[in-house]
């Protein structure tokens, strides 16, 4: 449990810390991409991913960083991609929005709400003719439950019996839009539950805990060949798009929740690693050392040759 629990720890605070050094440098103004922080939801990716290790196949919103490290992606290729740079993950053409790891398992992350969940059902039925046991997980924000292509989904999912997790990252917020003025209805859970379908809700603030859930969705897969929709709760510390806070705006006042520590991901769980007598110092600086390494690298790097815009896009 140890090592679980700090290896948790680790990838929350890169998470964290990754996301602490764009805001110390993004109004340099060199680093040209939108950014949707992870900030508040970094125990939701790694909670998920550290149960399905090289099972899972991960397709996430335009709020990529968390999905991104939680899979085990590169920060010197990640910074090098938010300042546009050539030894980026994608040459500097995908930015922050559109990045993805493929080689560790994280397909795809798409800026158009709900995009990508159709195509993470295509992902799931292509894996269960393949018979290959790999588990597809798709994060979205709860506006995109307002989409029909969610609906769609959904019902396609139950009705091919695909092992795929449906993981609704639950702010309240649709940009500032909050649920009860958006939804006729109390809990989505409720809703989804009239399809074929394993349905779960959960705070999503500490990642034992959201690992221990997504086990229990692993087994439901593999034994009822069901999939699942688990909606995860937390607090968004951060503005839609951007890097400030927007806790003072007025549709702020509409949420239960609050901006209080008791639903900060990094600051409960650390508690919990320093109780264990971990050296949590030790692994911060050591992580810390890693990503300002890492943001040198990105920019001492080139730029890519504009011919490079083309490169893997198909024009019709």
């Amino acid at each position: 449990m140890k090592n679980k629990v700090i290896d948790l720890y680790r990838k929350m605070y890169l998470i964290r810390k990754v996301e602490d050094v764009i805001i110390e440098n993004y109004y340099d103004d060199e680093m040209k991409t939108p950014m949707h922080m992870s900030r508040g939801s970094e125990a939701i990716a790694v909670g998920v991913s550290c149960e399905l290790e090289n099972r899972g196949q991960y397709f996430s919103t335009y709020r990529s960083h968390a999905p991104y490290f939680s899979s085990g992606g590169d920060i010197n290729k990640f910074f090098a991609e938010m300042y546009g740079k050539k030894e980026g993950q994608y040459g500097g053409r995908a930015g922050s929005m559109h990045i993805s790891s493929p080689e560790t398992g994280h397909l795809s992350s798409s800026a158009i709400v709900a995009s990508n969940i159709p195509v993470a059902v295509g992902a799931a039925w292509a894996n269960k003719m393949q018979n290959n046991k790999k588990i597809v997980v798709v994060f979205f924000g709860d506006g995109a439950t307002d989409e029909g292509s969610f609906w769609e989904s959904i019902n396609m999912s139950c009705l091919w019996k695909l092992p795929i997790i449906f993981v609704c990252e639950d702010n309240r917020l649709a940009v500032n839009t909050p649920s009860k003025i958006r939804q006729g209805y109390d809990n989505i859970n409720d809703i989804v539950g009239g399809f074929n379908i394993i349905s779960f809700c959960e705070k999503g603030i500490d990642p034992y805990a959201v690992s221990t859930i997504t086990s229990k969705c692993i087994y439901h897969i593999d034994n009822y060949q069901k999939p699942i929709f688990l909606r995860l709760e937390y607090y968004r510390y951060l503005e839609h798009v951007g890097v400030n806070s927007d806790i003072n705006e007025s549709y702020r006042q509409m949420d239960a929740w609050n901006a209080s520590e008791n639903n900060d991901p990094i600051i409960n769980f650390r508690k919990k690693v320093i109780n264990l007598g971990v050296d949590v110092e030790h692994i911060e600086s050591h992580i810390s050392k890693l990503i300002y390494a890492a943001l040198e690298y990105a920019k001492k790097g080139k730029f890519s040759d504009t011919t490079e815009l083309y490169k893997d896009v198909f024009c019709g």
